[in-house]
């Protein structure tokens, strides 16, 4: 049987025997178990990886997921989250012509942020990891008799290593319309060279002594500018030296939050999701240098250029978090978006290392970007944002997993006002739709970008543009063309304006949802649900509706509903734990009247869904996505319509939590006599003053200071019933106060 411990159990060890009488306090780091989540309820399972926070070089054992038995090799860097990886490595022993295909079984293996540790094979070859930015460095120790290597491979179509001298290798590997360069030292003289050829790539076994470290760096500009990285990031110095910078920087930024109480067991759930809250973007400016996907160019610049942000699923949580956290690192990461869209003529949606992959729906930069200007971030070009935001909205496709120029379709939703559905049996007739599996997704296109053009609304309104303004605030209403009042249901229209009549709420797919059917979309519009509500039949008519869709059964076995559901995962009826269009909903009961719900709700799904161990979490993390949820959900409160300066409060995991903000004041949320029963807000202080309401405003918050929420067993259900009517408009919030 394999053996896996974290680093966080392998430090608590040590600290237990130790015979001192003071008990060190435990760091944060110490907390983070990167095998949380490291089996997939239904799809992708999270993966142990470990770089430095933001950076470029991210490496992580390659197998199906943590109970596989078997390392197939490490990629020197994940390119893209879960799309790209370039450059195999692995060390092995025997047989020179058995190991071009050779998984390994591991044992006594370690993980953490900053280092990686297991023993491969039967011998039990030690191999350790640990990342610096634009580089690694692997240190192994062979066992045994027979020979020993490094297998380095190609991950993808094309490329080859050479070896130069007798410790230095150079590789290239071609991917995704673009070329990454290895750069490589070993501290011991190459004994032999084996190749294996393909018609465009050629693989690399190089024999080694039983111990060797391998340094490495990458570049995406030249194998010169790979070389001069490795001499830039001092991965020459000894592997402990870059160990402990390592370490000194994951415990710098995982320090900014600080909990007392709470388990052991959450405290490994809270710090494992910060962690991964730092995955994405990631810098890959090479020291005043970077290669540009979306024009394929080298650009000097002395600023960070950061890519691979899935928008769809950051937009929700994580850029929030980071804007709190990191505020200035959160600005260059939108000047890296507003210099791709100068590049390639487009605002990204997913901006990834090898250019704009347009995955999902909606145009989510407009609501990251206004989120980010009415919380008082300054120094981008909002002109310049401004217009490329229009630009996609107005003259691009708005089409599930396309951007570029308007369809036949976009000039049927500016007319009509939503996107036509496709009859079930219909044949697809506009080429640019992807017709095998994602489609048009037609009721989630009109809600997600009624959303966006709502912020841009508002980002119009900062620029004095009255007329873009009005235009913009009429394309927010679009979504209650698709509310279907007798059916009380967000609902597809064909291109006659008629319902389609046999959609299915429960079983309805990417025909006309997003990832998700009707019951989580039903609450997708963040910026208005006191139109919503109306539309429902009024608030009390809403909260019914809320409460039925955490009781409705599937209305199918659930393989039956997995078939057109499988983001379907971390089930409370029809409420869908695991998906992130999801993560809002649980707070809405705070707009109908009813907090105390909001606070049950959240408590139970965090405890149920969100634990430290393979399973602890519920669907796709998405490289921060989920677990920036999780974050703010267990420190509290949550964003609830990112463009809007405002927090809603839920229900603190812990006693005492503390935010350390870049300005060096602190905001604090204590939870007096909080417990796994004490869930319920009885009173409330912010300041020392009383709150009534269940929220509290980004300035509360940055300014520092303390919030107070008094805990019990039992629901006090006056507490901000009457006080939310709705939190302010981002509408009615003044720019030039921050």
């Amino acid at each position: 049987m394999n053996l896996r411990v974290s680093l966080a159990g392998l430090l608590f060890a040590t600290a237990a025997t130790c015979l001192s009488p003071v008990l060190a306090q435990k760091s944060n780091l110490s907390y983070v178990d990167p095998s949380i989540g490291g089996v997939g309820h239904i799809l992708e399972p999270t993966r142990p990886t470990v770089q430095l926070p933001n950076e470029m070089i991210r490496v992580f054992p390659m197998r199906k997921d943590a109970l596989d038995d078997q390392i197939a090799y490490f990629p020197l860097t994940v390119a893209s989250h879960r799309v790209a990886f370039v450059f195999s490595f692995m060390p092995l022993s025997g047989n020179p012509s058995s190991l071009w295909d050779r998984k390994e079984v591991y044992h006594k293996e370690v993980l953490s942020p900053y280092y990686y540790r297991s023993e491969l094979g039967d011998e039990g070859t030690v191999t350790e990891f640990s990342p610096s930015k634009k580089s690694g460095i692997f240190r192994i120790g062979f066992k045994g008799r027979d020979k020993h290597f490094i297998r380095l491979g190609l991950i993808n179509g094309a490329g080859q290593y050479t070896i130069a001298g007798k410790r230095k290798i150079i590789g290239l590997e071609s991917f995704q319309g673009m070329k990454a360069y290895l750069y490589a030292e070993v501290d011991a003289d190459i004994i032999s060279e084996n190749y294996r050829d393909s018609a465009s790539k050629r693989d690399l076994l190089i024999q080694v002594p039983d111990e060797v470290t391998f340094r490495y760096s990458i570049s995406y500009i030249s194998a010169e500018q790979a070389e001069l990285n490795f001499q830039k990031d001092n991965i020459a110095n000894s592997f402990e030296e870059v160990k402990r910078s390592a370490s000194d920087k994951w415990n710098e930024v995982l320090s900014q939050i600080n909990i007392k109480g709470g388990t052991n067991a959450q405290k490994r759930v809270f710090y494992t999701s910060l962690y991964r809250c730092y995955e994405r973007m990631v810098d890959i400016n090479e020291y005043g240098r970077y290669y540009s996907g979306f024009d394929h160019k080298v650009h000097n610049s002395d600023e960070p250029f950061f890519v691979d942000n899935w928008i769809w699923d950051n937009y929700i949580a994580l850029e929030p978090l980071h804007t709190i956290l990191n505020p200035e690192k959160e600005v260059q990461k939108i000047n890296s978006y507003i210099d791709m869209y100068r590049q390639g003529g487009w605002m990204p949606s997913f901006a990834v290392v090898f250019g704009d992959w347009p995955a999902m729906t909606g145009n989510h930069a407009a609501t990251w970007f206004a989120d980010a200007y009415y919380k008082g971030l300054r120094g981008f070009d909002l002109k310049a944002a401004y217009e490329g935001l229009r630009k996609n909205s107005l003259e691009g496709t708005l089409l599930p997993w396309n951007n570029g120029p308007a369809t036949v379709l976009d000039s049927f939703y500016n007319k009509n006002g939503y996107m036509p559905g496709l009859p079930y049996g219909e044949k697809e007739t506009v080429p640019q739709v992807e017709d095998v599996w994602e489609k048009r997704q037609a009721v989630s296109v009109t809600l997600e970008n009624s959303f966006s053009d709502w912020n841009i609304a508002n980002l119009a309104k900062v620029l004095g543009k009255d007329g873009d303004g009005e235009l913009f605030l009429r394309r927010a209403t679009f979504y209650r063309n698709v509310f279907r009042p007798e059916k009380g249901f967000m609902w597809a229209k064909d291109k006659n304006g008629k319902w389609i009549e046999d959609m299915n709420p429960k079983s309805a797919g990417r025909e006309f949802f997003t990832e998700n059917n009707a019951y989580t979309y039903n609450w997708s519009v963040k910026h208005d649900f006191e139109g919503l509500f109306a539309l429902m039949g009024g608030r009390q008519q809403a909260e019914a509706k809320l409460d039925q869709l955490f009781r409705e059964d599937l209305g199918a076995s659930k393989f039956v509903f997995w078939r057109t559901q499988p983001d379907a995962s971390g089930l409370v009826g029809q409420f869908v734990m695991g998906n992130e269009p999801s993560f809002h909903i649980p707070y809405l009961y705070n707009y109908t009247g009813s907090p105390w719900k909001t606070q049950k709700r959240i408590r139970m799904l965090i405890d149920t869904w969100f634990t430290d161990n393979y399973f602890g979490i519920p669907g796709d993390e998405d490289g921060g996505g989920m677990t920036s949820f999780v974050v703010f959900s267990m420190l509290g409160f949550f964003p609830v319509t990112p463009g809007i300066p405002v927090y809603t409060i839920g229900s603190p995991v812990f006693p005492e939590a503390s935010i350390r903000l870049p300005s060096g004041k602190k905001f604090t949320v204590k939870a007096v006599n909080n417990s796994t029963t004490n869930v319920y807000i009885q009173t409330a202080k912010l300041n020392g003053k009383v709150l009534d309401r269940p929220w509290f405003t980004h300035s509360d918050l940055i300014n520092g200071g303390t919030l107070v929420l008094t805990m019990g067993d039992k629901p006090n259900k006056t507490w901000g019933a009457q006080a939310l009517s709705a939190p302010p408009s981002a509408l009615d919030v003044d720019p030039s106060s921050f």
